[in-house]
């Protein structure tokens, strides 16, 4: 057995996996907002119970690097770090919208040349996305898009599938498309980062636990308390 441990805390989702090489072997997850920094431990030993493994027989530990949530991207590669650095075992970080591509594809029917597009709702009408083929191929790189008419004109003419949190805010703009799809329940699990995750670990594409940092995207705002007048 290859046991892995994969961490996805970009979204609302606090998701754990255990792989057997790239087989699902349990999972243990939660979909609330703010729960990651104490729900995480609670939900990597339930998922460890149920796969009936213990921390030290796992060879390494995966989490999905951004972007997404700074707070809850911050949580799962701390987490992911302190592990792999008390075990001795290696990191891999998957990019999160390459996981929801991979996984969309394989619970949805997808015909050989349309184009799946992630989308990470970044609030206003803001997402991170990122458009690829069925092979994962990149066609437009991960960027924070501000949505208008002009987003993803070189893709009119494509059937084209928009998932994620951020994904109801192309409604408005589904009539410019020749074909489209958009499921925005779908989100990202750690369920869907078995395969990407077992591909790096064959390939020994690893991080440096130490200077190991999130792909946030964009820089943290965060909001500035009130003052009593």
């Amino acid at each position: 057995m290859v046991a892995i441990l994969c961490i996805e805390t970009s979204g609302e989702a606090c998701s754990i996996a255990v792989f057997n090489r790239d087989k699902l072997i349990a999972k243990a997850e939660r979909f609330e907002k703010n729960i990651h920094a104490s729900a995480i431990t609670l939900l990597i030993q339930e998922a460890l119970l149920q796969a009936g493994l213990a921390l030290n027989q796992l060879q390494a530990v995966s989490v999905s690097k951004g972007p997404g949530s700074y707070t809850g991207l911050r949580v799962g590669v701390s987490t992911a770090k302190g592990l792999c650095y008390a075990l001795k075992i290696p990191l891999i970080a998957i990019p999160t919208l390459h996981a929801m591509a991979w996984g969309y594809k394989t619970e949805n029917r997808i015909n050989p040349d349309a184009l799946v597009c992630p989308m990470i709702d970044a609030r206003r009408m803001e997402v991170y996305t990122e458009v690829m083929n069925r092979e994962l191929q990149t066609l437009m790189e991960t960027k924070a898009e501000v949505l208008t008419e002009e987003s993803f004109k070189a893709f009119h003419h494509k059937t084209i599938h928009f998932a994620g949190s951020g994904a109801f805010k192309m409604q408005q703009f589904a009539g410019l498309f020749t074909n489209i799809t958009i499921n925005q329940t779908f989100l990202p699990s750690a369920i869907h980062m078995g395969t990407l995750t077992w591909h790096a670990f064959e390939a020994g594409h690893f991080e440096n636990i130490a200077y190991f940092e999130p792909f946030y995207l964009k820089d943290f705002v965060g909001t500035q308390p009130k003052r009593n007048t």
